[in-house]
């Protein structure tokens, strides 16, 4: 298999868990890292043996021996250096979410588009097992017609940096764009529109709510101006729907995983209950009986690596990276539906604001710029 020659923009906490996985992957090569702070750079690059090293993104972008760059940088720097990169003539991996707004995510598509490159989004969870398992499920119509899905993403009391980990730059409206929504909705509302297939938007509605005591010197120092939970309800122009549920805190013990019905039958995603994980589960009616079922996942993707082709290229979002710029596999359209992740987010942020249901053209319309100014 062909090496891909890889440029890292970041070495934070996201930049070196993305060089973890790069380190799994035969077909990887870390060849350059640009981060401002260069005590970190010059110390991730001897960790993980990158050859060179820039604290101008600019100039690793000026490299010809690289094939693509992986961004990993704060949510409203993705745009501005994404595009820098496709028209530098590099394929682009960018850490969800896609932006920190929708308006800025369209413009990393078209960018894409305009400059013929290869443009992924960090999605993980439509790498697990449970979301393959429910997409084949799907894809065979063991659901029937799908008609309505529930995404939920619970942290009992986990905000960035209040909390006690991670930076206050994830609280922070100029640097992250949103709060929970943005953070762990990504993952949780995308898995959803994977399942169903990506389904075009009509109408959205929804509430942001920071609600819950914060230590006084961290909210201080943090500038917490984000939700730390969000609801939603999305139209979509087919009939189906789906309700939004996405907390970073909140007084009350775990939810239910997110969950997918049809007319001939139910998946429930992974979630968790009095601290024990409950398996994905299928529901339907065999013989004038209801039935409930779990699947054993472990079994399933050890039997399909052995069996079929290019099973590893799901492995992660970084082995299907690496797996689609080598010709193995077409690349799954994440960047569409980081988009269309960000359209639904951004469209309960608007809607709170107007107190009203809005319209996909109305999110649209009304979306700004969030690009940060970088020199």
């Amino acid at each position: 298999m062909d090496k891909i020659r890889i440029g890292i923009i970041g070495v934070g906490i996201i930049g070196k868990a993305h060089l973890d996985y790069y380190a799994k992957i035969e077909g990887a090569e870390v060849v350059a890292a640009a981060d401002l702070n260069e005590a970190e750079l010059k110390s991730v690059a001897e960790k993980y043996n990158i050859p060179h090293t820039y604290t101008s993104f600019q100039e690793l972008l000026k490299r010809d021996d690289i094939d693509a760059v992986d961004v990993c940088l704060h949510n409203n720097a993705h745009a501005p250096v994404t595009i820098e990169a496709l028209k530098a003539g590099k394929h682009v991996y960018c850490e969800k979410p896609i932006a920190g707004s929708y308006i800025d995510g369209k413009s990393m598509l078209e960018a894409a588009e305009l400059y013929g490159k290869k443009l992924h989004i960090q999605l993980s969870f439509l790498y697990h097992k449970e979301t393959i398992a429910a997409k084949t499920l799907i894809d065979e119509g063991k659901l029937g017609r799908l008609y309505h899905a529930r995404s939920t993403g619970y942290r009992r009391r986990g905000r960035p940096y209040v909390d006690g980990y991670g930076t206050q730059f994830f609280t922070r409206k100029e640097t992250a764009g949103g709060g929970a929504l943005f953070d762990m909705g990504v993952y949780n509302i995308s898995q959803m529109l994977y399942l169903l297939g990506t389904p075009k938007v009509k109408t959205i509605t929804g509430s942001t709510y920071q609600e819950m005591e914060i230590d006084e010197r961290r909210n201080g120092i943090s500038g917490f101006d984000v939700e730390e939970m969000g609801v939603g309800f999305v139209r979509f122009e087919d009939g189906l729907t789906l309700d939004i549920i996405e907390s970073w805190a909140i007084h009350l013990n775990e939810f239910e995983g997110s969950s997918i019905v049809g007319s001939n039958g139910g998946i429930r995603l992974p979630g968790y209950a009095q601290g024990r994980r409950i398996p994905m589960s299928y529901h339907t009616n065999l013989c004038d009986m209801e039935m409930d079922s779990t699947f054993n996942l472990d079994a399933m993707d050890y039997r399909w690596h052995n069996l079929r082709d290019n099973r590893d290229a799901y492995d992660s979002s970084q082995h299907h990276w690496i797996a689609a710029l080598q010709g193995r596999v077409e690349l799954l359209p994440t960047a569409e539906i980081a988009l269309q992740t960000m359209l639904i987010s951004e469209g309960i942020y608007i809607s709170q604001h107007l107190e009203r249901e809005v319209t996909s053209d109305e999110v649209v319309s009304m979306s700004q710029s969030l690009s940060l100014q970088l020199t």
